[in-house]
């Protein structure tokens, strides 16, 4: 039972690597956005309430899925999956800080493992019916989802299911108290659940993914106005700062994620609001319209010179726009102001790398390097570094780059072959030599497990 368990959650949970994987059912994809603004927002609102919960925020993984459903979910220990959907629906910053809340409630609690316990009641079947009931929930094939579920009801996993509605009761009441101990109104939470209790009229395959896999109830909902109305801090409003960088983020993603001219129309001319002219500079940009993107995002620098990511802004413009020299400045600038991104440092590595200027090649490898001392599991990373120093003529690190990129991207065969080019140009007992010896390591445990 536990070997088909870890197997099905290899497929479910842990195949998605790298800023675009497309998971193979029914010819959809699901892609996971990479974007230094959003993650960081991300953070902001939720490390105070890991670090009331006990856990520790640097070892939660939040993944930003590009799905329009609204959706928020935890997974695979502690990894906590948002749609774009939910932060573009979500009005207010505290709404998004509720759902967090309510997600962390889940890590705190234990309840993956608890879940664990459960399927270990059940039959292979009905483990299969709800592992891959989640996994087309993921992916936003809503009735399909339903339809495995409900088969494996039926094969006796009602008692999981209820064991599932009192976890959701759970982290409710986990949320109330982490909200509570960082001074923060429940309100945010109880307006999302309103929102989600207007889709009970709604026919299943059509109600919002959250709503599925967290049904609202009455005495969800009774608790909530309980809480608050007891609560110090129930009238206290989202701090003007996050509900700004809320403002924007959704400007952004829906900037980056709709039609130009759909942008257009929800942020006028006449909106001169900072999120208004970010969105308009993401539009004009997709519209192939460089004059009017540079000129609103000057002017927004002129107001904000020290924004990293309207520099960042800046130099995505101009490097995509075939100005590749001229981004570098902006990307430097952006790095400057924010040292820790990984993802920044990457788009300044890579505007490097583009010019075809060998002299930048070392700082191009500085940045690689640094980057990677953030964040290892960025297979871009990998591949800009392997690209680099292809350039200088260094094969062995070029192939330990490409080998550690086909481990991140689960592919086996690749690793092993790069891996083992590159203990063959090593000398013996070298850190270079060592790291090969460990991503053949690596990659033939992840063969042996397929």
């Amino acid at each position: 039972m536990k070997s088909i368990f870890r197997l099905l959650c290899i497929l479910v949970l842990t195949s998605f690597v790298g800023n675009d994987f497309a998971y193979a059912q029914n010819g959809r994809k699901i892609s996971f956005i990479r974007d230094a603004e959003i993650e960081t927002a991300l953070r902001l609102y939720a490390t105070p309430l890991f670090r009331a919960a006990g856990l520790a925020p640097e070892a939660v993984k939040i993944f930003l899925v590009k799905d329009k459903s609204l959706n928020a979910f935890v997974a695979g220990g502690q990894k906590l999956f948002m749609n774009t959907g939910l932060l573009m629906q979500a009005k207010t910053a505290g709404q998004v800080i509720g759902v967090i809340a309510h997600e962390t409630g889940h890590i705190s609690g234990g309840h993956l493992s608890r879940i664990q316990d459960a399927l270990n009641k059940s039959t292979a079947q009905s483990i299969a019916s709800l592992i891959l009931g989640g996994a087309a929930a993921v992916m936003g094939q809503g009735e399909l989802a339903q339809a495995i579920v409900i088969g494996g009801q039926s094969l006796g996993t009602n008692s999981f299911l209820h064991f599932t509605r009192t976890q959701e009761n759970s982290a409710d009441q986990a949320a109330m108290r982490l909200l509570e101990g960082t001074h923060q109104s429940a309100q945010g939470l109880y307006e999302f659940m309103s929102l989600l209790e207007e889709q009970e009229l709604v026919s299943p395959q059509y109600q919002d993914a959250y709503m599925r896999t967290h049904p609202v109830t009455r005495s969800r909902m009774k608790a909530l106005r309980a809480h608050m109305s007891s609560s110090a801090y129930s009238k206290t409003p989202v701090a003007p700062n996050l509900q700004a960088i809320h403002r924007r983020l959704r400007a952004k993603l829906y900037a980056f994620l709709e039609p130009a001219s759909r942008t257009m129309r929800r942020y006028k001319k006449s909106d001169r609001s900072i999120e208004a002219r970010y969105a308009r500079a993401v539009a004009f940009h997709k519209s192939a319209k460089l004059d009017d993107a540079l000129k609103t995002m000057s002017g927004l620098l002129t107001e904000h010179p020290k924004d990293p990511y309207f520099l960042e802004l800046m130099g995505q413009i101009l490097f995509e726009s075939g100005r590749v020299r001229d981004s570098i400045p902006y990307y430097t600038a952006a790095v400057k102001l924010a040292p820790s991104s990984a993802l920044m440092r990457g788009e300044l590595a890579h505007a490097q790398i583009e010019t075809n200027n060998p002299a930048l090649l070392p700082s191009a490898i500085s940045n690689l390097r640094a980057a990677l001392r953030v964040e290892r599991e960025i297979p871009n990373t990998w591949r800009s570094l392997a690209t680099a120093y292809g350039r200088q003529k260094n094969d062995l690190q070029a192939s330990l780059a490409l080998a550690e990129e086909a481990l991140l991207l689960n592919k086996k065969t690749d690793a092993l072959h790069f891996a083992t080019r590159a203990k063959k140009r090593a000398k013996e007992g070298t850190p270079a030599w060592l790291q090969a010896d460990d991503i053949l390591a690596a990659g033939k445990r992840l063969k042996d497990s397929q």
